[in-house]
């Protein structure tokens, strides 16, 4: 990382204290106080270098991650709002792989908390540590998974930290699971694995995400949401294409195949078996 490089794309930012004290003084305007403006104009030409100070190096929106281990961090701007965690272990200039997870439907919104409801958000929340970078980013009301701006995000976390670009994976649940077979047929050639969960896809992408190491589905045989053959057809696409595609269908699961899945460390020691550099 440059000597001068700010690892967390911290912003300025607006205060809730300097909003407070601009409504002061837009009340005490509002009710003609010119002579409390009288009064009181010495003391707030002092303060306004502490409120410039306040507002240009507060970074309240984009807390530095440097220094932070073990825990996920909310960090707000960019391509897109998200939780940042940073393994124990980590040392700038040595290089950790990344794990992005992409949120369900269900968990859109404008508030970061959301996106610990379900999968690692929710292990790292209670306590669980992680050997990844584990990027999740938050989706707005309304929206989807674009993979533009997930490529964006990860450009980002790649110019920030000592990220081990050899080991780069992504999942996601239902929605999220939708996400992870786009963002594969997007940018193959990033990715050492991808386990999508309860999602589908364009099976026409097949032939792209064969540049994928490692492919693994996970679907709920009794799904009414997202039904199990879209699953299937997007492995057998990949497999027809000539890669190695695999799917775990749980007999007795609906929708929620994803908390069974995230809770199997065997799906992190997969992952982690898979690397670019030994393809």
């Amino acid at each position: 990382m440059p000597p001068n490089a700010n690892p967390a794309g911290c912003q300025p930012s607006w205060t809730p204290t300097c909003d407070f004290l601009l409504q002061k003084l837009v009340n005490r305007a509002q009710h003609g106080a010119s002579t409390w403006l009288d009064t009181h104009m010495p003391l707030l030409v002092r303060m306004l270098p502490i409120l410039l100070l306040v507002m240009l190096t507060g970074c309240g929106s984009m807390p530095t991650a440097e220094g932070v281990r073990g825990q996920q961090v909310e960090r707000v701007g960019g391509p897109h709002d998200h939780l940042l965690y940073l393994p124990d272990g980590y040392e700038p200039g040595s290089p950790v792989p990344v794990l992005l997870f992409l949120h369900g439907a269900g968990e859109r919104g404008s508030e970061l908390a959301r996106v610990k409801v379900h999968g690692p958000p929710k292990l790292l929340d209670a306590g669980e540590p992680m050997p990844f970078i584990v990027i999740s980013p938050l989706a707005p009301p309304g929206g989807g998974w674009e993979p533009g701006k997930l490529t964006a995000l990860l450009d980002q976390i790649e110019s920030e930290f000592t990220v081990d670009r050899s080991r780069i994976y992504v999942t996601g649940l239902s929605m999220g699971g939708f996400g992870t077979w786009a963002l594969a047929a997007e940018t193959p050639d990033r990715f050492a694995a991808i386990a999508p969960i309860c999602g589908g896809g364009d099976p026409r992408t097949g032939g792209a995400i064969v540049g994928v190491p490692g492919v693994r589905a996970f679907h709920g045989a009794r799904d009414s949401v997202v039904p199990e053959r879209l699953s299937r057809e997007m492995v057998a696409a990949v497999r027809d294409a000539g890669g190695t595609a695999r799917l775990t269908v749980y007999p007795e699961a609906g929708h929620d195949s994803w908390t069974e899945t995230y809770a199997n460390a065997d799906l992190y020691a997969w992952l982690l078996r898979h690397s670019r550099e030994a393809e």
